[in-house]
């Protein structure tokens, strides 16, 4: 049997068909194509964090519940005590559970553009995936359009990305109420970068049996800990738990995020900056010819570049040192469309220089 035979015969149809998930290599870069904070720790925080690490029992295996880092997580987000929260190794494992546990004739729904990974997920398990179109002028819910597909699909999973990734923008909270006062099935509202948006569906908790919040520490500042959460129901989170694999959240991640989350005020101070710098950014891309930036509540900025010129302008804004995300191939509404990561203000003015000169030279 040659190895192409023996791969068609393993491997489901729906992963052969599948392109894995590419990451650029950002090496000797200025990177701001993934949406990190860019700040690290001033080194009084850091030393006292590596006291912390000195005991862990690396022989141990870790808290199979992390009940430290949950209740931490709890009070910080301010989730009453009658709903339940469940931590993942990054949103992307919480996002794999619950398709995991659905049926395999399941329906999945989310806006498109969208989070990447709700997809490319949903293919992976067999799961049918519907994208319904955002409106092409503001990036806003097509209500009509997503009650009509949820009529007609009867979805088990909605997922709305609060603020939206890649467009940046908050959907309309009286659209996303009524999604899911609709919805016959779970709305996870996904609030990835919810530091930067100062809006969140978490006090709507008790308001809704479907709706479940989910969030990740990875855009707030801790991405290399790879922690994600989710809050809802007790018999909701308790059937995640079911299938949610033993230790997945290792014992230096659990003291490492608890230990940052306690420094609140830390982050809160990077999370201005972060959001000072977006409103330079996001001016200063409006003033240069043929740019069109969107507003955004992330820590990032989607920008319309002229016809035609998205890859070109990207590939000369690399060429001159920065890494940031070429949207464009993906087509559709993201046309023509660069995002860029919000960076310190050095990596910033580096970045509309890069892109500035890319204008008059590609």
């Amino acid at each position: 049997m040659t190895q192409s035979n023996l791969i068609s015969s393993i491997f489901r149809k729906e992963v052969l068909a599948m392109s894995a998930y590419k990451v650029a290599d950002a090496t000797g870069l200025i990177k701001l194509d993934a949406m990190e904070n860019p700040y690290s720790w001033p080194e009084d925080i850091k030393k006292s964090w590596l006291e912390t690490l000195k005991n862990c029992p690396l022989n141990r295996y870790p808290d199979p519940e992390a009940r430290q880092l949950t209740a931490t997580i709890k009070r910080l987000n301010q989730i009453p005590d009658r709903f339940d929260v469940l931590l993942g190794n990054g949103s992307d494992e919480i996002i794999q559970l619950l398709l995991m546990a659905l049926p395999a004739n399941a329906c999945v729904l989310a806006p498109d553009p969208g989070f990447v990974m709700y997809k490319q997920l949903s293919l992976c398990l067999g799961l049918s995936y519907y994208g319904i179109p955002l409106l092409a002028d503001s990036f806003e819910l097509d209500l009509p359009a997503m009650l009509d597909a949820m009529e007609k699909h009867q979805p088990s999973v909605i997922f709305l990305a609060y603020p939206n990734n890649p467009t940046g923008n908050l959907f309309s909270k009286a659209s996303i109420r009524e999604i899911i006062k609709t919805a016959k099935g779970l709305v996870v509202i996904d609030e990835a970068y919810a530091p930067f948006a100062d809006a969140s569906f978490i006090d709507s908790l008790g308001q809704y049996d479907n709706l479940l919040v989910m969030r990740t520490v990875s855009k707030l500042g801790l991405a290399g800990l790879r922690l994600g959460y989710i809050a809802g129901l007790p018999g909701i989170i308790e059937q995640l738990h079911k299938i949610r694999l033993p230790y997945n959240i290792n014992s230096l991640t659990q003291i490492s995020a608890d230990f940052a989350l306690s420094h609140k005020a830390l982050f809160d101070q990077q999370t201005q900056k972060i959001c000072a710098e977006r409103s330079l950014v996001f001016n200063k891309l409006n003033t240069l010819n043929g740019i069109t930036a969107y507003l955004s509540a992330a820590n990032f900025i989607l920008f319309k570049t002229p016809e035609n010129r998205a890859n070109e302008i990207f590939a000369s804004i690399k060429k001159q040192g920065v890494l940031i995300k070429n949207l464009s191939p993906q087509g559709g509404l993201l046309a023509d469309c660069l995002r860029v990561t919000i960076g310190t203000p050095e990596e910033n003015a580096a970045f509309l220089t890069a892109l500035t000169k890319s204008l008059v030279t590609s």
